[in-house]
């Protein structure tokens, strides 16, 4: 496996990505159409994507940077049948070679449901393994989603 850092993702690259985030991500936050997908893509500001590719060259995870209000920010999703095998802490160590802080929300209960109606485990232990420290006083609460801020600092 490696690790291919972009700026701009191929329309190729977002179709595969958007099928990734609706298999892998609870059900509510789905996207139902590239144009959905495209515009929660083109309001982050100052991206920078990571492309976990195989050896057959396929796609089996993705991660991002961006800046939300002057913090550094990062979301992560792997394919089903690469997770905890090590390749989620491959791209968070990668992502980390480039920042001194990483923030991201994090889903800390297992009440929600992936598209395929398999439950969606929270991946909160994973990130306390990679050196990440939760926010327990900083939540999103909405429709869509109940997390909790985590954050690595160097």
């Amino acid at each position: 496996m490696k690790i291919i850092e972009k700026e701009v993702l191929s329309l190729q690259d977002k179709e595969v990505l958007l099928q990734l985030w609706n298999n892998e991500y609870p059900e509510q936050l789905n996207y139902q159409t590239m144009d959905d997908f495209d515009s929660y893509l083109d309001a982050l500001s100052d991206k920078n994507h990571y492309l976990l590719i195989d050896g057959e060259d396929k796609i089996k995870g993705w991660a991002f940077t961006f800046l939300r209000n002057d913090e550094d920010w990062f979301a992560i999703i792997l394919n089903q049948d690469v997770q905890g095998k090590g390749k989620g802490s491959l791209l968070i160590n990668q992502l980390k070679k480039n920042k001194d802080s990483l923030n991201g929300w994090v889903i800390d209960h297992e009440n929600d449901v992936k598209q395929n109606q398999e439950q969606y485990k929270s991946p909160l232990l994973f990130y306390s393994k990679n050196g990440f420290v939760v926010c327990k006083e900083t939540r999103i609460e909405n429709e869509k989603m109940s997390a909790v801020k985590i954050n690595w600092k160097r």
